[in-house]
């Protein structure tokens, strides 16, 4: 079984990569999200934007099945790569997260050099080729090469916090995946290394579809395309996380269309 990958990345820019369209997500009875659809457009950052426990993790990462992980996570709704629903039966969550791949919220690199770090992914899908060349080819696009080049048989872990999560950023798109997704991957960084993560974002989208999860409405602005706001739901007593508005950053921040993304924008609420 194997996943689409477009053909048209160079001439259908804004081709929905991913289309989200979540009816319910359960942790066990605790409705945790309900009724929002989300696109996810091609070669463009998506930003998720909203309060506290609104849900916007969760749905991160329901668009490469790491809830699966959760035992008692339930979805109902469909998440649709390039046309194909990726929560159909006979769809291995393994394979969609070769194609859309995670960099997490704390760095996370493994206890091993920074060149098995970037090596791990490939030699779990069994590559073949010239394992060297791909391992620069990545640290090059994280923007690392240049300081970790003469080290690279030192711990992943010898390195700073900043160079760290580039660590992992290199290890995500090692395997050549399409889609990238980030939760909230500057929230453990000083202004500086979360400056050159954003630099580095920015440089991805050129390559990578986007997708991430921040806390910081001033960094959404920075570097997303398109932003999503979520919101909390507490009519029914307990905290459920739905879709308010979405569209582009512009408009979301300088026009938007509905009273609670107006009251959040303003910072009448958080």
């Amino acid at each position: 079984m194997s996943l689409p990958r477009s053909q048209a990345a160079d001439t259908a820019p804004s081709e929905t990569v991913i289309d989200c369209q979540i009816d319910k997500i359960h942790y066990g009875d605790f409705l945790a999200v309900r009724d929002s659809k989300i696109p996810i457009e091609q070669k463009k950052i998506t930003g998720f934007i909203g309060p506290s426990g609104c849900g916007k993790s969760t749905v991160l990462r329901c668009l490469n099945r790491m809830n699966d992980l959760i035992q008692t996570f339930r979805f109902e709704g469909q998440v649709h790569y390039h046309g194909q629903d990726i929560y159909a039966k006979d769809v291995d969550p393994v394979v969609v997260r070769r194609y859309i791949g995670m960099v997490f919220q704390q760095p996370n690199p493994f206890s091993m050099s920074i060149y098995e770090n970037v090596a791990f992914g490939l030699k779990l899908n069994k590559f073949k080729g010239d394992m060297d060349k791909k391992v620069e080819k990545a640290l090059k696009r994280a923007f690392l090469w240049d300081e970790v080049k003469d080290k690279l048989k030192a711990s992943g872990l010898s390195l700073s916090g900043g160079q760290q999560q580039r660590l992992c950023i290199a290890r995500a798109i090692a395997s050549e995946p399409e889609v990238l997704l980030m939760d909230e991957p500057c929230s453990a960084l000083d202004p500086i290394a979360t400056r050159q993560i954003e630099e580095l974002m920015l440089e991805l989208k050129n390559r990578y579809t986007v997708a991430i999860v921040t806390h910081n409405m001033q960094q959404a602005m920075r570097v997303a395309d398109n932003t999503a706001f979520f919101s909390v739901d507490i009519s029914q007593g307990g905290r459920t996380g739905y879709l308010v508005e979405m569209g582009s950053t512009e408009q979301v921040f300088e026009n938007p269309q509905q009273t609670l993304t107006k009251e959040y924008i303003s910072g009448e609420f958080s």
